[in-house]
């Protein structure tokens, strides 16, 4: 099943309805989320995209790329999800998005990329105190 994410079939602004000009076309095709979740090991997923590029998807994350200090990343174990403000139910059900607070082996640390469309998790630790 794909997600449509045209507008033709939307309001408009002033709240009147549109009429469509034609149907819907694959240019306008979107995909499901990737719900990245925590791993024993890395697992991605190689996706084609419109132009011919790929996209890599982080389907389950075991390490991340914390930056520790200003010059130095340390590759760490996750533990856990701490907090995803992205949504409640991300929290939950422990789903790693961009800007999602993470428990590392060094700390907890909140993650700066974008899992489902980078293929990596990068973090920078977060400094309490």
């Amino acid at each position: 099943m794909s997600v449509y994410h045209g507008d033709l079939f939307k309001r408009k602004s002033t709240g009147g309805k549109k009429n469509p000009y034609r149907s819907k076309r694959k240019y306008e095709m979107g995909r499901p989320p990737t719900l990245t979740k925590i791993g024993e090991e890395d697992e991605t997923k190689k996706i084609r995209v419109r132009g011919g590029g790929i996209k890599i998807r982080v389907l389950k994350a075991a390490y991340a790329n914390v930056a520790v200090e200003k010059d130095r990343v340390v590759r760490a174990r996750i533990l856990d999800v701490v907090e995803n403000p992205a949504s409640r139910e991300f929290s939950r059900m422990k789903v790693i998005t961009k800007g999602a607070v993470i428990k590392t082996e060094v700390g907890n640390a909140i993650v700066t990329s974008k899992p489902g469309a980078d293929g990596v998790v990068n973090a920078r630790l977060v400094h309490t105190g």
